[in-house]
């Protein structure tokens, strides 16, 4: 008994159309500075919005409200033009366009752009700060010191 008719047509191969090509990647424009400025995948606390108490965040955050507290992260955080921020804050990479009142820690990098105001101390491996920028307190700029190779 057989399983499988073999009255079955055979068709001919049928090229495949082409498909069109991916558009490339959006081009990101620099910033005054020469950073390439990325699209914004995270998340947004906007004006209208007040908070008491740490904030944390895991990738990226732009806050452009009132914050009492603390702001604690690996990620990047862009401090926006309406930000009032009273506290510390502690993240891998900051953008300041609004104003803080406490001290900045950034593993990576933290720029001051024009109009912000920043009433504390900044510790940073890089630190850019605009001309049109307001920042009273000090300023430690220090690389990580690379690990001591084991002597042989």
């Amino acid at each position: 008994m057989q399983m499988f008719s073999s009255s079955r047509k055979v068709e001919p191969a049928m090229p495949m159309t082409a498909t069109p090509p991916a558009p490339p990647p959006a081009k990101t424009e620099p910033t005054p500075n020469g950073a390439p400025e990325t699209a914004r995948g995270g998340g947004t606390l906007s004006s209208g919005v007040s908070i008491k108490g740490t904030v944390k965040f895991q990738k990226e955050l732009l806050i452009d409200c009132q914050v009492e507290g603390t702001i604690d992260s690996n990620g990047r955080l862009t401090v926006g033009k309406q930000a009032q921020i009273k506290g510390d804050i502690k993240t891998r990479s900051v953008i300041v366009d609004g104003t803080v009142n406490g001290n900045i820690t950034a593993a990576e990098r933290c720029e001051l752009r024009a109009g912000c105001t920043v009433n504390g101390d900044i510790e940073a491996p890089r630190l850019v700060v605009d001309e049109a920028a307001s920042f009273i307190g000090s300023a430690k700029i220090a690389t990580q010191k690379p690990a001591p190779s084991p002597s042989a």
